[in-house]
């Protein structure tokens, strides 16, 4: 028999060890627990724990300042910009003005669900295409073929050459945690409107102002006598001296470059007020839903949406503006809510035509729209380039079943079968992109998202609207 002495010691181990044990197992239980109901999955609790346990939380695993333009009183310039914007009287039925399809409510987006707008002399006459949005083009590059290469002045080619160097050069499939090889494609990117046809905003502001489906101004001349009899006329005179209405053409290129003043300095047109950028500097959380949409929305595997929509801070400290600026070639359906398709010959082609008119012959583009930025996308109600879907689950839904259910979107043949890609002459379906997921399955192929994972992410998607204010 033991001394007294040598089992209390006895009794002592075991308690410690039964002790020791039972907390483990609360650990693992608890462990267990925080793995099989976080919004994370397992494989990335087993390669980063800590990584795995902020985002469980809600958190940013990787904080860091963000470089935003700091918000300045506007110039004298952004200030006549700004009562140009919203002055009605420039376009030829006097109704309608820029903020009236580009909304400062709506992210200046459109405020309808209408596909295309009305507009015109009389009002009643649509357009091609949906409006896009103005805000966050303060840093869009200008159109080109390839990266700009800095430094490289000495080897300026034309479009025509660079389409033609870049039909000999491969292209990297798109992967969103890979994003630096896509990114050396030689592809077209860059520009402004749908088409990328102009590189500057007082370029894209003369554009509306004299298109006659749109603001309708009849001439330079209309222009600068609505400008003469406006109530800022005098600031004009200010800023231009006193014979700037002498020359219309003058007159107007000088609006136009107030315009453009207004949307740079104004920081409305580029906040970065989103939770998500709060999120992205340690400042905010976001709940389960939320954390799983930007998980599947950086997966590869699943949404490998930050393929196209980047999404992580430039090292410089710049925040994400949720495109890659380049073009795609996705074969979205035909809109019939658009008049001109009543006619059955009638395609918008995007980089080569109807409005672009200097690559039509470079018809490997035929079909390719620029890719927008995702920000504040959940407050838009019309999608693509022709606004056939209205809201952020029939896009995901057709990302994602394009191909494996074409019946679901796009019109009959005679045969009986879906007519994929149908807003698209035969001879250009071969530009549609089929290698980038999710674009990359096959009919029988499992779906890249599932209706609760597309509800994910619409609801990280929902983080990217500016006006966010953390709770204190």
């Amino acid at each position: 028999m033991l001394p007294i002495t040598a089992q209390s010691g006895f009794f002592r181990r075991r308690q410690y060890l039964l002790t020791a044990v039972l907390a483990l197992l609360i650990i693992l239980v608890f462990a267990a627990v925080m793995v099989t109901t976080s919004p994370v999955p397992w494989q990335l609790w087993w390669q980063s724990p800590r990584q795995a346990y902020a985002l469980a939380r809600g958190y940013n695993p990787f904080p860091q300042p963000l470089t935003v333009p700091a918000s300045q009183p506007l110039s004298a310039m952004a200030q006549l910009g700004q009562q140009l914007f919203f002055d009605p009287s420039l376009s030829g039925s006097g109704q309608l003005s820029c903020a009236s399809c580009h909304s400062p409510s709506h992210a200046y987006g459109p405020a309808s669900d209408d596909a295309v707008v009305k507009g015109g002399i009389a009002m009643q006459q649509r357009g091609f295409r949906a409006v896009p949005s103005l805000a966050y083009l303060y840093r869009q590059p200008l159109f080109n073929i390839g990266p700009d290469l800095e430094g490289d002045d000495d080897q300026v080619m034309t479009l025509q050459q660079q389409a033609e160097q870049a039909t000999t050069s491969d292209r990297a499939v798109k992967r969103a945690d890979s994003t630096a090889l896509s990114a050396s494609n030689l592809v077209p990117m860059g520009g402004l409107f749908w088409d990328g046809r102009v590189d500057t905003l007082q370029q894209q502001a003369s554009g509306p102002l004299f298109n006659p489906v749109e603001m309708a101004a009849q001439s330079p001349a209309t222009v600068a006598r609505a400008l003469q009899q406006a109530s800022y006329a005098d600031r004009f005179r200010a800023l231009f001296g006193a014979h700037i209405f002498d020359n219309p053409q003058q007159t107007v290129a000088e609006a136009m470059f107030a315009l453009a003043r207004f949307q740079t300095e104004d920081s409305s047109f580029h906040p970065f007020t989103s939770q998500f950028d709060a999120w992205l500097q340690g400042n905010a959380r976001m709940t389960p839903a939320q954390i799983r949409g930007y998980l599947a929305f950086n997966d590869p595997r699943q949404g490998n949406c930050a393929a196209c929509h980047l999404d992580k801070p430039g090292k410089d400290g710049l925040p994400p503006l949720l495109t890659d600026f380049q073009y795609e070639a996705l074969g979205v359906p035909r809109n019939a809510a658009i008049p001109a398709n009543a006619d059955p010959s009638f395609h918008d082609l995007g980089l080569c035509g109807p409005f672009r008119q200097d690559l039509q012959q470079q018809t490997q583009y035929c079909g390719m729209f620029l890719t927008p930025s995702l920000r504040n996308s959940a407050t838009r109600r019309v999608f693509f380039h022709n606004g056939v879907f209205h809201t952020l689950e029939q896009v995901l839904n057709w990302y994602v079943n394009r191909d494996l259910h074409p019946s679901q979107f796009y019109a009959t043949g005679p045969d009986g079968k879906a007519i994929a890609y149908d807003d698209l002459p035969r001879q250009y379906v071969k530009n549609v992109d089929v290698s980038d997921a999710p674009l990359d399955r096959h009919p029988g192929d499992r779906p890249a998202l599932d209706a609760e994972q597309i509800k994910d992410v619409v609801a990280f998607l929902g983080t990217l609207t500016d006006g966010y204010t953390t709770s204190k």
